[in-house]
């Protein structure tokens, strides 16, 4: 079944199973989600933009496609930390880009196949890759696998969103998160998606 398929039987589901949520997809317009179809490049930006702005990020990425020309797996693998230090990155995140290129090298993280696995098995390899937690392994699986059913319930603008749109007096534990988001099943990416807009 094509994408849009799934994603125009997810807002008819969301719009019927959540009244709050109803109202914010009529507010915010149509869902897009612009797929990172390089994964390597997915997984890389997201380490080089951890606890920094988004406008810092872009500025070190453009960087490191010049120190590491091309920027790929094997590429990264032969340059040192310190080398990839010219590109901005801290000592630590440059050793985080090294170990997920020797990941993706060695073939302990095979990229190519990894949209086979289940939700939580992509997760499982990922979070292997120093510098990868769970959020980002999710991030990856919405905008760089696609997948419709992903709650990432530590992520910040979700648990803000929640907090705001269902009227709680503090920020959503997991718990909450989850039992938040029972009636989005098994649309819990595209409310996500609709949780950061109502932000906006």
């Amino acid at each position: 079944m094509a994408m849009d398929t799934h994603i125009q039987r997810g807002l008819r589901h969301l719009r019927k199973s959540d009244p709050i949520l109803r109202e914010v997809i009529r507010k915010a317009g149509p869902f897009r989600l612009n797929l990172r179809h390089d994964r390597f490049h997915a997984l890389a930006l997201a380490i080089v933009s951890q606890q920094i702005s988004g406008k810092a990020a872009r500025s070190i990425w453009e960087k490191l496609k010049v120190v590491a020309d091309p920027l790929s797996a094997e590429r990264i693998r032969q340059l040192s930390v310190d080398e990839l230090r010219l590109a901005g990155l801290s000592r630590q995140k440059a050793s985080y880009l090294v170990d997920l290129a020797t990941h993706v090298f060695e073939g302990r993280l095979n990229l190519n196949r990894i949209g086979r696995l289940s939700d939580d098995a992509v997760i499982e390899s990922l979070i292997e890759v120093k510098g990868i937690g769970v959020w980002t392994a999710q991030m990856f699986l919405i905008f760089s696998l696609g997948r419709l059913d992903v709650l990432p319930h530590g992520d910040l603008g979700v648990r803000m969103a929640i907090q705001r749109l269902y009227g709680l007096d503090e920020l959503p534990d997991r718990e909450t998160c989850h039992r938040i988001a029972e009636p989005w099943r098994p649309y819990a990416s595209i409310a996500a998606w609709y949780c950061w807009r109502s932000l906006e």
